[in-house]
């Protein structure tokens, strides 16, 4: 039997609306593969994300290029010399682990020799906005043991202190999302000491973010715009501390697992996170998540509905996802 590919757009509205320091979105934009082989279908979701030059038409474009030689049976290990796109990879590649596995009856976990996904603590987001809505977010939300908070605007020593007098028990972690200046390091750095944040994201822009070589982390700094595959990893050491290995970013789960495992041998703190996807997104990453530090897989919490089957959450713990859905 000749595998079948299939492409869809697929638009899933969020709930409410998400901001960053880039800009708000009300929806999640996703691309999904199919393959259909010898009676067993294997699936793969990508975000194609315009900070890193993609878009839904683009990596559409190129799948559909790399068409002939997805039905012809290319492997994992020739998805890099086929497609540029790192999205269009992540799909390819997290669809033909699914085939695998539908195929063999051996879950992804055991094919790629990792443990069994556990009951995991994802962090939960809350957007970019005002302290006192921010602190009201995080009021309703203290109940989660761990909240990501979207930062990057003027105010934002103001709204850390907020939220921390709102939520005074909740494990924090931030996201500057680039939007912070160098000069203003050394006084936000002391205010999330002081407010007791676990971890920052991206403070400076990739690309701009020598100054972090120069200054005390009395708070772990973790890359994420500045982090995508193994290929960077030299390029972090002695700025950041952790670095945000995500599917979209490495193309892939396969990329994703041998970028973790470099980082770890290069002293970074790994954290696994997602770009705002359904839980097909999600599962793949989970897989990885065993001995991340952190996980930030919510984007079916940020959504309206998900996918059915979809991962299972219960507040902020995720259940192993059900190979219905993927793996």
């Amino acid at each position: 039997m000749t595998r079948q590919f299939t492409v869809a757009h697929e638009s899933w509205p969020i709930a409410g609306s998400f901001t960053i320091s880039r800009g708000t979105k009300t929806s999640a934009e996703v691309v999904t593969v199919t393959l259909e082989d010898d009676g067993a279908t294997g699936r793969g979701e990508c975000v194609p994300y315009p900070r890193y030059g993609e878009t839904v038409e683009a990596v559409k474009a190129a799948l559909e290029r790399a068409r002939p030689a997805i039905e012809a049976g290319m492997t994992r290990r020739d998805i890099p010399g086929v497609l540029d796109l790192r999205a269009a990879r992540n799909a390819v590649d997290c669809a033909l682990w699914d085939l695998e596995a539908k195929k063999s009856g051996t879950p992804v976990w055991q094919l790629a020799g990792l443990p069994p996904p556990q009951p995991t603590v994802t962090a939960y987001t809350l957007s970019l906005d005002t302290p006192h809505a921010m602190a009201e977010a995080a009021r309703n939300s203290c109940n989660r043991p761990l909240l990501k908070l979207k930062l990057g605007d003027e105010g934002d020593a103001e709204r850390l202190r907020a939220i921390r007098a709102a939520a005074p028990s909740a494990r924090l972690i931030i996201d500057a999302n680039e939007g912070w200046q160098p000069q203003d390091l050394e006084k936000l750095f002391s205010v999330c000491e002081e407010t007791g944040v676990e971890l920052i994201e991206q403070p400076l822009p990739a690309g701009n973010d020598d100054a972090l070589r120069d200054i005390a982390h009395p708070v772990m700094v973790c890359a994420d715009e500045s982090a995508h595959d193994r290929a960077g990893l030299n390029d972090l050491i002695g700025k950041y501390d952790a670095i945000n290995i995500k599917l979209d970013k490495t193309g892939g789960l396969t990329e994703m697992l041998a970028t973790a495992e470099a980082a770890r041998e290069a002293g970074l703190d790994i954290m696994i996170g997602c770009m705002l996807a359904t839980s097909l997104a999600m599962a793949p990453a989970l897989i990885a998540a065993a001995n991340a530090s952190f996980v930030d897989l919510d984007g079916p919490l940020l959504l309206a509905r998900d996918r059915q089957p979809g991962i299972t959450f219960d507040g902020s713990i995720m259940q192993p996802p059900p190979t219905a859905l993927w793996g």
